[in-house]
């Protein structure tokens, strides 16, 4: 059990087994469980244990394990079609600030995660001037 855990925390109150959660699967570096209000029937949380508001201050030892398990539990769910979701930040729609991924199903139009994709086209000068920016701080 990591030492990195909040004592205030949901989540991390879930992973110490304070909180009760449906979970799904454990490992020794995060924990699985059914979302209280899904999306869709077997809409699924990953959590670090390892508390930390936003995904780029998780240790990569934590984040390299979760899309191995996500792929498990999207295959254990059976579904053809789903979504892998993680929200960093408020304005970015995250309400529990606990880093964590979503494993929807999407089996049908209805349900799901429903989202818009408000897509800008860019002239390739802003795009390439993006990119060196980006590559620079690599």
């Amino acid at each position: 059990m990591s030492n990195h855990l909040s004592e205030s925390c949901f989540f991390c109150k879930i992973t110490k087994g304070e909180i009760p959660a449906l979970k799904v699967l454990e490992t020794d570096l995060n924990y699985a469980f059914l979302d209280i209000g899904p999306l869709s029937e077997g809409h699924t949380l990953i959590i670090p244990k390892y508390h930390s508001d936003r995904m780029d201050e998780v240790p990569d030892e934590y984040l390299a394990e979760i899309l191995p398990l996500a792929k498990k539990i999207a295959k254990a769910l059976g579904v053809v079609d789903y979504n892998i979701l993680q929200n960093n930040g408020k304005i970015a729609h995250q309400h529990v600030f606990h880093v964590h991924f979503h494993v929807i199903p999407k089996p049908n139009e209805k349900e799901g995660l429903i989202i818009g994709w408000p897509r800008v086209e860019q002239p390739k000068e802003v795009l390439a001037k993006t990119l060196e920016n980006i590559v620079s701080k690599l």
